[in-house]
């Protein structure tokens, strides 16, 4: 192991999440969702004139549009008054499409950034990053010899401003329409921020890029957008990650996700989420892929007091393939509803869906997930697994699994189980030296493997952590 990986290891986990910068600003709207908020951000980010329409239009879909209330066992939101929510905070940095150079950054960001420990990993495994503080990215940079191949990898703002015909073309158009929900119609109203990544015919990327999302102030909402472009042949892997610290009032987080998989290419989507327990996770995220392309999603979700998150895949073209791998966890308090959407839309197409939840302290969580073969959609294939693990018998697990299967000559598969951690595996464990705490971890630890051993290490090293902190209730 190296000694980047070592030091990692031994990083305060805990403390490198719920510290808590000084709120500073160089401009925000006030609290709550008219168009003329939506205008005024528009107008701050000197967008052009289709992008503000695109904005209006969402508003109006979101103001028609009711609150989920009545999926069978959903998260309570309740608490989720827009109204109360500050949309967008720029912070207070000079250059207004980020630095290339983690030392032009404000003491405060740049402090927030090194304790996250994202320039430390640029150095040793990234091949570009971008780092979003509140509503902006306030850093962006990327390896020239990826830049020399055609690779581009800015933030948003940048992308509609230099990328427009790209940007125009795909942005809430084809994979997550502001109509698919009225969190994506939030999202399209008032996004900031966010990802974009564009990768060029035949070209692999052979080193991550990662986007790192910081809420710091009370109060707010982040609404960033990432939007992944990979041409014919074209393989990349991108991870994000994303945190808050703790707040005594609720947060909001509703990014959006749109990935465009060409045919024959590759994209490997990664996520470590590590929110507080005021925060509200409410995400729309999904990836269109051509003949023989192949999309993987690897998620790991925790911290917050709600998620709702599912991930979907259309697989468009024959051959295409899909890989859902998610891990969620949930304390007190907590009520975390992942899964996953696969469309097989095309003949040949293949899914894998795996998901393991831990529930403790009375916690819920629940794999949501749908599964749809269409009519002419021959020798494809699915299979789901759902494995979830309760510490006690307050907490609770649910498995709420959809297929819709239009087709005969089809591989359907569904698996699931729930389990309590035993008392003959503990004391088995203890009689080889273990405590009841090292042995509780060590099962944990093994249960998730499937998920953490897809992951670099870096980020497998920083997820097992972070569930460790969970399960000790030292996070959010």
């Amino acid at each position: 192991m190296s000694s980047h990986q070592d030091n990692l290891k031994e990083t305060d986990t805990e403390a490198r999440f719920e510290f808590k910068k000084e709120e500073k600003s160089a401009f925000q709207t006030e609290k709550g969702l008219t168009e003329e908020t939506v205008r005024v951000i528009s107008e701050d980010k000197d967008e052009p004139e289709w992008m503000l329409e695109r904005r209006l239009r969402a508003l109006e879909q979101f103001q028609e549009m009711p609150m989920p209330t009545d999926w069978p066992g959903q998260p309570d939101l309740s608490e989720v008054d827009v109204d109360e929510i500050i949309p967008y905070i720029r912070p207070d940095v000079d250059v207004r499409a980020g630095v290339d150079d983690w030392t032009e950054l404000p003491d405060e960001i740049k402090d927030t950034f090194d304790k996250l420990g994202i320039p430390e990993a640029e150095k040793n495994a990234l091949s570009g990053v971008g780092a979003q503080y509140e509503s902006e990215v306030v850093y962006q940079n990327m390896q020239e010899r990826w830049e020399e191949k055609g690779v581009i990898f800015c933030n948003m703002d940048e992308a509609v401003q230099e990328h427009e015909d790209l940007v125009r073309e795909h942005f809430m158009t084809k994979c997550v329409p502001p109509s698919d929900n009225k969190f994506a119609a939030l999202h399209g109203a008032i996004w900031s921020g966010g990802s974009f990544v564009y990768v060029p015919e035949n070209t692999t990327v052979d080193m991550p890029v990662q986007a790192y999302f910081r809420m710091n102030s009370e109060g707010m909402g982040q609404f960033e957008h990432t939007l992944i472009i990979a041409e014919e042949g074209s393989e990349v892997h991108y991870i994000e990650g994303c945190s808050a610290p703790k707040y005594s009032a609720f947060n909001l987080h509703s990014g959006g996700v749109e990935v465009f998989v060409g045919e024959d290419a590759h994209v490997q989507y990664s996520t470590v989420q590590n929110w507080s327990k005021n925060t509200y996770n409410l995400n729309t995220k999904r990836a269109i892929a051509e003949k023989g392309g192949r999309m993987e999603w690897i998620s790991g979700s925790m911290g917050s007091k709600a998620t709702m998150l599912y991930p979907s895949t259309i697989l468009k073209g024959r051959g295409a393939s899909d890989n859902h791998i998610t891990i969620a966890f949930a304390g007190e308090g907590q009520d975390i509803d992942t899964g996953a959407k696969v469309y097989h839309n095309a003949p040949e197409t293949k899914s894998t869906v795996e998901s393991k939840s831990i529930a403790k302290d009375g916690g819920r969580t629940n794999y949501r997930g749908l599964v749809h073969i269409a009519d002419g959609a021959e020798n494809s294939s699915t299979a789901v697994e759902c494995d979830a693990l309760m510490f006690d018998n307050e907490s609770t697990s649910d498995t709420m699994p959809y297929m819709e299967i239009n087709e005969s000559k089809v591989d359907v598969a569904h698996e699931a189980t729930v389990g309590k951690i035993g008392d003959e595996d503990i004391f088995y464990l203890q009689s080889r030296g273990l405590d009841d705490d090292d042995a509780k971890q060590m099962i944990v630890s093994g249960f998730i493997e499937p998920i953490t051993e897809e992951l670099p290490i870096e980020y497998a090293v920083e997820l097992n952590r972070l569930v460790e902190l969970e399960m000790e209730g030292s996070l959010g």
